[in-house]
């Protein structure tokens, strides 16, 4: 809960959200809850799942406290919530997910809001919701600066680690496959096995969402020593995942998304994680891109 609060103190959150499709005149008839919100205000809390290895979206800090830029989009939403059963607070539960576990996790009600660094896909959509997009990234290559690689056709019969479970595994193997560039593919569970093996040699690059590769070499002291080379190899728009079937939640969500936009909180928060030091120290001084300047302003950031 202290993890929380902060979260709410620095996002400065206090957001008066019209929900459209819930406001109601005095004489017309309460709306039920349903869904998430219902399972909320039966509960007395919500639970969100974080990623532990996701720096700038959703990472441990030093106190072991979930913090960053999903987080601090999804506590945006829990004050909605709040507002909507019209409780002075939702307790919030964190629940730790990795990239094998966050779709069950998601959809077995065990996570109401995941707040990690999930691609929204087609495919995806077919098992679970998503938020409106919260940043673009893509599958690009870690590598040690004096490797003499610079791109996926530099790794031919070479060995490339990716995730489990990720777009990232799915945008190598179908590139090697293409290409027949007999490329050995290596997976792993987790990002810091990924920059293990390519830091002790076990593989020649490590294949992620450039965004994380860029977080995790700046929170290493050994960061000169590493790379990120190659065209992108997918597209991977991220959003919060939820559950599918839930209108409510699906609009409140994409309100309260509108809100930050118009009253400028959206930026804020971007500028928090990606332009001034993080509140954990690292700089990453990633201006916002103009697909997410386009993504913003169709939300309603002024001009």
């Amino acid at each position: 809960m202290r993890a929380f609060a902060k979260i709410f103190a620095a996002v400065g959150l206090a957001l008066l959200l019209a929900l459209p499709a819930m406001a109601q005149a005095q004489d017309a008839p309460i709306v039920r809850l349903s869904g998430t919100l219902a399972k909320v205000h039966d509960a007395g809390e919500i639970t969100l799942g974080y990623r532990a290895d996701s720096f700038p979206f959703s990472y441990l800090d030093v106190a072991n406290n979930p913090v960053g830029y999903s987080l601090d989009l999804c506590a945006a939403v829990v004050a909605a919530v709040a507002r909507t059963i019209d409780v002075p607070s939702v307790r919030t539960k964190f629940a730790r997910v990795t990239a094998q576990s966050r779709f069950p996790m998601v959809m077995s009600g065990e996570v109401d809001l995941e707040c990690g660094v999930t691609t929204d896909t087609a495919e995806r959509e077919k098992q679970v919701a998503f938020s409106p997009t919260i940043f673009v990234t893509g599958t690009r290559l870690m590598v040690k600066r004096d490797s003499g690689i610079r791109s996926i056709a530099n790794l031919k019969g070479r060995s490339v680690v990716v995730i489990d479970g990720t777009t990232n595994q799915v945008a190598v193997k179908f590139v090697n496959e293409k290409r027949n560039l007999g490329i050995t593919l290596l997976s792993v569970s987790d990002r810091a096995q990924g920059y293990a093996m390519v830091k002790e040699g076990r593989a020649d690059a490590f294949a992620a969402d450039d965004v994380l590769l860029y977080g995790m070499i700046a929170q290493r002291v050994e960061q000169r020593q590493f790379i990120v080379v190659g065209d992108y190899l997918s597209h991977d728009p991220y959003g919060l995942m939820f559950r599918r079937d839930d209108p409510q939640f699906r609009d409140l969500v994409q309100a309260t998304f509108r809100e930050l936009a118009q009253n400028g909180d959206l930026m804020e928060i971007y500028h928090r994680w990606f332009i001034r030091r993080t509140p954990t120290g690292e700089l990453l001084n990633l201006p916002l891109s103009p697909q997410m300047q386009e993504i913003f302003r169709a939300l309603g950031m002024p001009e």
